[in-house]
């Protein structure tokens, strides 16, 4: 089904050639539109949260230009990173890549993380919510990891890995201001292995250095981050079993853990069904997990629907969420 193929592709980092309508032989536009209806049943709750809307829409435009390459993605969603739900029309990610002969390439621009199981919209997504309520363990969501900067990445017929150095969006490298901020660069370095038949391996790290607010307070401590993640994929006839281990060690603080166990089996050409076990550590004294069985229907080569429950527990209290997903994909 084609979604299921956007979202292995995505995985691969490859999503963005993976369906696109040519307007000429140097430019190219794919999207998609997502929409869903959600429930979910708390206990200690005297009421369901109930949700219904369009979720997201993203255009995104794929320039060729022989050893150069381009994206611009333009992104709709509902979700405001200061607090609230309205629609915020932003320019998601935009880069230029130059592909030298050698298997190197080069890449420069606002882009995500390589690293990630879960990428970073519904076409890369085998489920509809993702495995983890932490936004320290969503590496491949663009909205909690999204970077401006560079990368230089190598890919062989069995061996890929990149570096990256970058800062957040927006950041300020250095101020000259008594008062001023400092925003060291953050690395991230990724290596992927698929040497053997249906098994791929990857493995990176990024460092985060914190910021420094008031460089004139040596009292102001800077916060460094360092994510370790851990991914493998392997299929076996029409089963595919994908896994996950993530950490985050924070300056000052105790180290916390994630993993996720996924299995997609496709029943026939329209139908499939994923499962999902995950577990993560929310805070160093709080835990959640959660139980997720996802069945998926192609209605149409373009659009297709996730049919999702959740059994979920956070901190001992436990939830049951039941979720319509609808994508449409160009």
């Amino acid at each position: 089904m084609k979604n299921k193929l956007l979202a292995l592709l995505a995985t691969l980092s490859m999503v963005a050639s993976a369906s696109a309508v040519k307007i000429n032989n140097n430019l190219s536009i794919n999207g998609f539109v997502d929409g869903s209806w959600s429930n979910s049943d708390t206990d200690g709750n005297d009421h369901d949260n109930q949700s219904l809307g369009l979720d997201e829409v993203e255009l995104n435009f794929i320039v060729n230009a022989g050893s150069v390459s381009g994206e611009l993605h333009i992104d709709s969603n509902n979700t405001n990173p200061a607090g609230g739900a309205f629609d915020v029309i932003a320019i998601e990610q935009v880069h230029f890549s130059y592909n030298f002969s050698n298997g190197v390439t080069a890449q420069v621009g606002r882009f995500g993380s390589e690293l990630g199981l879960e990428r970073e919209d519904p076409a890369g997504l085998y489920t509809f919510s993702r495995a983890y309520t932490n936004t320290d363990f969503q590496l491949g969501n663009i909205d909690a990891y999204r970077h401006e900067g560079i990368r230089l990445s190598y890919s062989a017929d069995t061996l890929s890995f990149s570096v990256a150095a970058f800062n957040d969006v927006n950041a300020i490298e250095e101020s000259n201001a008594v008062n001023g901020r400092e925003d060291n660069l953050d690395y991230e370095f990724a290596v992927g292995f698929s040497g053997f038949e249906g098994l791929s391996l990857s493995a990176g790290i990024i460092q985060r250095n914190g910021e420094d607010n008031d460089l004139s307070d040596p009292a102001n401590a800077v916060v460094d981050t360092t994510i370790t993640n851990l991914t493998a994929s392997y299929t076996f006839n029409k089963i595919l079993f994908l896994a996950e281990y993530t950490t985050v060690d924070e300056d000052s603080e105790p180290e916390l853990s994630a993993y996720s166990l996924i299995a997609d089996y496709d029943i026939n050409e329209k139908l499939g069904i994923a499962v999902r076990y995950s577990e993560e550590e929310t805070t160093a004294t709080t835990e959640a997990d959660s139980l997720t069985i996802a069945p998926n229907y192609a209605i149409t080569e373009s659009l297709g629907a996730i049919f999702e429950y959740s059994d979920v527990e956070s901190n001992l209290i436990k939830s049951e969420e039941f979720a319509v997903e609808l994508t449409y994909t160009f």
